[in-house]
């Protein structure tokens, strides 16, 4: 739901803020229990002569797709999908565009990339880890970068940080199995600690919570926080909160909204990258002092490295 924290609040809030900055916007959202509400949450939107819908969420994009193949006047738009379709059983590539469906996507890896790197120098055991909800590429895309900036991390420094939860090369790890599973994602954060892990990043939007509370009781770990600026969007969790991998999917949407408002609308797909701000790493907020001024340049630099092109995350 909008209230997870996360995700899904980011995306809200984009709608939100395109609604208070133009009073001739009007922003509601349709919450979906499971995947079997998409459509019928889309045609009620569509029945009401909404001028732009917004699915959020890789699993909304065929229902999306669908909609806008049926209803060519109304635009729509979709985060973290390419809005094509890709035929009944998904395997046709490249998909079908359409002209009144924009793609909003996010090069996530980058900032992950960052994360991973910070991780490996903060960490004391020499072990960190990651965990997502599903194994999706919106999810894993954060998991590789992340694996993959600690990796980057140990040939620079020639150390041997180890990453628990994601295999880069078989493209495969620990996942809860969807969103709102808590039990479970605390058992995985838990299980990390156990293994060594003293900094975890989760990847599976209001489920950080579960890690960063056990963190706060076992005082054994580190938490990076996903999507949003987690020391703002969830600040009870603060004390553990060593930075956030934030994604601008209220941003996109917030933009995409107003130019709709202002007759703009392009179907030409928007790319979330460190390059345009559509993601980044947050501030260090109160754990600045667990990162090294030293590191903290390191990180910096790397992203300026990422944005040049000198180093790449993929």
């Amino acid at each position: 739901g909008v209230d997870d924290k996360s995700f899904n609040a980011s995306a809200w809030a984009g709608a939100q803020a395109a609604a208070k900055a133009d009073k001739n916007v009007t922003a509601k959202y349709l919450a979906a229990t499971s995947d079997a509400d998409y459509a019928p949450n889309i045609k009620k939107l569509v029945d009401e002569k909404c001028n732009i819908i917004v699915g959020v969420g890789f699993l909304i994009n065929n229902a999306i797709v669908a909609a806008a193949k049926a209803n060519p006047t109304v635009h729509f738009a979709i985060v973290d999908q390419d809005g094509e379709d890709h035929g009944a059983d998904g395997s046709v590539y490249p998909g079908t565009k359409f002209a009144n469906l924009k793609p909003l996507q996010f090069s996530t890896n980058e900032s992950a990339f960052q994360a991973g790197y910070l991780a490996a120098g903060v960490s004391k055991t020499g072990k960190v880890a990651t965990y997502g909800g599903l194994n999706i590429p919106p999810v894993t895309i954060f998991m590789d970068g992340f694996a993959k900036g600690v990796a980057h991390y140990n040939k620079v420094k020639s150390k041997s940080v180890t990453v628990l939860g994601w295999d880069t090369a078989k493209k495969d790890g620990t996942f809860v199995g969807g969103f709102s599973d808590s039990a479970k994602a605390l058992q995985i954060s838990k299980n990390f600690e156990q293994q060594g892990a003293d900094v975890i990043f989760p990847v599976a939007g209001g489920l950080g919570g579960a890690t960063a509370g056990n963190s706060m009781t076992s005082k054994k770990s580190v938490v990076i926080w996903v999507d949003t600026d987690g020391y703002v969007a969830a600040p009870q969790y603060k004390s553990v909160l060593l930075t956030s991998v934030v994604k601008g999917v209220g941003t996109s949407v917030q933009a995409v909204i107003k130019d709709e408002a202002n007759g703009k609308f392009s179907s030409t797909g928007y790319n979330g990258n460190l390059k345009n701000a559509g993601t980044f790493l947050a501030p260090y907020h109160d754990l600045i002092r667990k990162v090294p001024t030293a590191l903290r340049t390191e990180v910096t630099k790397l992203g300026n490295d990422i944005r040049s092109g000198k180093v790449s995350a993929k």
